[in-house]
């Protein structure tokens, strides 16, 4: 007889045991807790905003660099601009540069866009570069950076006459002063074969202030404004 009161007893404690720690009952199905419930609705509401976010930024990024590329082809990398081009690139410039998802681009990490490797020159405002009333650049205008040596060089062909094409480079230290700012001291000039190390006063800074996997925009100590792309 104990012996039933006590399996009685032991079966009883289970159910309890089985109610007392479940998930639901009676109450939870008809009126959750609230904290419960304000997690949920927080989650459901949030995080399509959140992506939604993400996507119209992203689409704007690109809606802006297609317009900025489009220009600087248009305007043969800045060479042909004309004012109101001119006005409408600082435009579109200012307005990606307020987009940029890489705070500190020269500061490594596997988690966002590298500024190393070699890098198309688009446009710029830099009459020297481009070679307004000197001799014309032929083929693309490539900027190399590596933040590991800090070091960079900058490579052109330059047509001399009707047939002589000539390459031209010069090559760059960098000191970072923080994660976007560098100053530039040039070290050597090559033309052709002939090599030539740049006098001490040849130096300058850059300012990187757009920076994803594909395009690089790059503020200089004068006032130009540079457009890259990831080559």
């Amino acid at each position: 007889m104990s012996f039933r009161f006590q399996s009685i007893a032991l079966f009883i404690g289970i159910v309890h045991a089985v109610f007392a720690f479940s998930p639901s009952s009676v109450n939870h199905i008809n009126r959750p807790p609230t904290s419960v419930w304000t997690s949920t609705t927080l989650s459901a509401v949030s995080l399509p905003q959140l992506s939604f976010d993400f996507f119209n930024t992203q689409q704007k990024r690109s809606q802006v660099k297609s317009k900025i590329l489009s220009l600087a082809s248009e305007t043969q990398r800045g060479l042909t601009a004309t004012p109101s081009q001119m006005e409408e690139m600082d435009r579109l410039f200012r307005q990606l540069e307020k987009l940029n998802p890489t705070p500190n681009p020269l500061i490594p990490s596997k988690n966002k866009p590298s500024v190393n490797g070699d890098w198309d020159l688009k446009y710029t405002t830099s009459d020297s570069i481009l070679g307004k009333g000197g001799f014309p650049r032929v083929g693309p205008i490539v900027q190399n950076i590596h933040t590991v040596t800090l070091s960079a060089r900058n490579s052109e062909v330059v047509k001399y006459g009707y047939l002589l094409n000539v390459p031209r480079s010069v090559t760059a230290e960098l000191s970072p002063l923080n994660g976007k700012v560098t100053n530039v001291q040039f070290k050597r000039f090559m033309l052709g074969p002939v090599g030539f190390d740049a006098p001490d006063s040849f130096r300058g800074s850059l300012d990187i202030t757009y920076l994803d996997e594909d395009m690089r925009l790059t503020r200089g100590d004068k006032g130009n404004i540079f457009v890259l792309t990831r080559m």
